[in-house]
């Protein structure tokens, strides 16, 4: 049992800070988690909860440029990647993990090419009525590999350079003159293949030269595989938005046409009332266009007769009348005129 002093003596061995501790004992404890915290870093891919997933592997004839990384895909989604790319005998032994999706015991693998530039990834087509079991690989019964165009023409490349171009001529050269006394026809067709081997032989450097650039830009192309993929997003994206504007233009069309069955139903209701007001307001413009030049002459006139009314009657609710000769001169005042009616000025 633990007395008292003990639990004690305990409490401060635990509260003592670590700067009064023994410096080689904290640097042998730090440096094993640090040790440990990079191993459990390194393998995360490989730890049941955080990893990438279920490990199996899958036999190949051939790896036809599968590299470890590529992805692993089920019906078009990623599920995973590969992890490995070893040779196994007489066959190429793949090696993969798939997080989130069930791979059955009937399950096929094929490497497919996943750009135009060579870029290659797997393809599981999950089968079967029980899960696969991660420790038996799928056989190569149930595995397929791609053409791959690329390496084609590098093979065909290496294999024109290794032709030797003179000893071919001699050897067509040497044929022809030992089928010399041959028959005629015979003679000729050797001739033909001796100038044939010829013709090849002195384009041999320019197919060569043309096949080496091929694969130099098939390299680049390849190099250049990211950004091509970038450029397919971006168009994808375009589309979409071109789908929807087009969905948004399809409505406004659909909106315009209904608009305009109500505008012409409107007209067709209204035809009957309109024709006639038409008509009678044609009638009225007739009217006053042929009137125009006396409605002209009247609103001239009106002017100053308003003007000269306004005058009459500006100082209140009367008339200012000025009457001639009613009055004799002798009791007219001085500023009367001597000869007319014209009224005063003030």
């Amino acid at each position: 049992m633990i007395n008292g002093s003990t639990l004690s003596r305990l409490r401060r061995i635990s509260a003592k800070p670590i700067r009064e501790r023994n410096p080689v004992t904290v640097a042998i404890v730090g440096l094993a988690l640090l040790s440990l915290i990079a191993v459990l870093t390194y393998f995360s891919g490989d730890l049941p909860i955080i990893g990438g997933g279920t490990g199996y592997t899958a036999y190949f004839a051939e790896a036809a440029g599968l590299q470890p990384g590529n992805e692993v895909r089920i019906a078009g989604v990623r599920v995973g990647q590969v992890t490995g790319v070893s040779l196994a005998g007489a066959k190429v032994a793949v090696t993969f993990q798939v997080k989130g999706a069930w791979v059955g015991n009937k399950t096929t693998a094929a490497i497919e090419i996943k750009t135009v530039l060579g870029d290659k990834y797997l393809a599981l087509n999950p089968r079967g009525n029980a899960p696969q079991d991660p420790a038996q690989p799928i056989p190569l019964s149930r595995t397929t590999t791609p053409y791959d165009v690329t390496q084609a023409f590098g093979g065909i490349a290496k294999q024109i350079g290794q032709i030797n171009a003179g000893q071919l001529i001699r050897s067509m050269q040497a044929l022809s003159a030992a089928f010399a006394t041959t028959p005629p026809y015979v003679r000729d067709a050797l001739r033909g293949l001796a100038a044939l081997s010829e013709s090849v032989a002195s384009r041999n450097a320019e197919v060569t030269s043309l096949l080496a650039d091929a694969r130099k830009v098939t390299g680049t192309l390849a190099g250049e595989d990211a950004r091509f993929q970038a450029l397919l997003t971006d168009g994808n994206l375009l589309l979409a938005e071109l789908r929807q504007r087009q969905a948004a233009i399809q409505a406004m069309l659909v909106s315009t046409q209904a608009l305009a069955v109500q505008l012409s139903g409107l007209v067709s209701d209204n035809q009957a009332t309109l024709g006639p007001a038409l008509a009678a307001l044609n009638q009225v413009t007739a009217v006053l266009q042929r009137d125009q030049a006396d409605l002209a002459s009247a609103l001239a006139l009106a002017g100053p007769y308003y003007r000269l009314l306004g005058n009459a009657v500006g100082n209140g609710r009367w008339f200012d009348v000025y009457v001639c000769g009613l009055v004799p001169k002798s009791y007219a005042p001085d500023n009367t005129p001597a000869h007319g009616c014209q009224p005063p000025k003030p």
